[in-house]
């Protein structure tokens, strides 16, 4: 375990809406007749994981997900990438969006230039090479961030991702609590959860209800503009 201190049932449209997202996506995506699907979708939420992938967490987290019908965007250190990287293809395959969350978690701003070139620059092939794709997102550890870490974030094209809402899943957060912090969440906000806290995994299905009660789905970051969207 690594803890790190970070800052209605489905009706026929649904089923459709969805199947054409997959496509136009061109990720394979399991449509599920489960009740934690809303109906319309008046808003979009950022869903994102730190610190994959793993082969102890990762298919758990990616069953939970997809059987509840979510997506969610998984901020992969390289260096997991680079070691498991069957589970990156396993999250591509899934319909999750992957970002890059540095090579090895450094505080950045402690770091030089060249250090965090090689800390961004390294995850970006790592996760290429795994068959993730190039990432265009990009999360620091511990959401620290200064001038020189978004001016190399800016040479490889990535945007800057941190958070709208903590779970707080990192420090110890109950089931219940990380249920109720994804409830504060509003159109085009994200928060910030984790792979690996088995709570975060028991509150996938309550997350995909509560969503889904306030008539809000799980989209993508917009590297445009750093907010959730509809899926494209």
């Amino acid at each position: 375990m690594r803890i790190r201190p970070h800052l209605p049932n489905r009706s026929l449209a649904t089923g459709l809406a969805v199947a054409a997202m997959a496509v136009a996506s061109n990720v394979p995506f399991t449509v599920n007749a489960t009740p934690s699907h809303a109906a319309t979708c008046n808003g979009y939420v950022g869903l994102t994981f730190d610190d994959g992938p793993s082969n102890a967490h990762t298919p758990s987290l990616l069953n939970a997900l997809k059987q509840n019908g979510l997506r969610a965007t998984m901020f992969n250190e390289g260096q997991y990438a680079a070691a498991y990287s069957s589970q990156v293809r396993a999250e591509v395959s899934a319909g999750m969006w992957i970002g890059n969350h540095s090579y090895t978690h450094p505080h950045l701003i402690q770091e030089s230039q060249s250090q965090i070139d090689s800390e961004i620059s390294r995850t970006q092939q790592a996760i290429a090479n795994a068959g993730g794709g190039t990432p265009k997102l990009f999360r620091p550890p511990y959401g620290e961030t200064n001038a020189t870490l978004r001016s190399v974030e800016a040479k490889y094209g990535l945007t800057q991702i941190i958070w709208d809402v903590d779970s707080q899943d990192w420090n110890g957060a109950s089931t219940d609590a990380i249920v109720q912090a994804n409830a504060r969440l509003t159109n085009g906000q994200i928060i910030l959860m984790h792979e690996w806290p088995a709570n975060t995994l028991a509150a996938i299905p309550r997350i995909a209800q509560g969503l889904a009660g306030r008539g809000l789905c799980a989209g993508m970051i917009s590297p445009q503009t750093g907010r959730a969207v509809a899926p494209s």
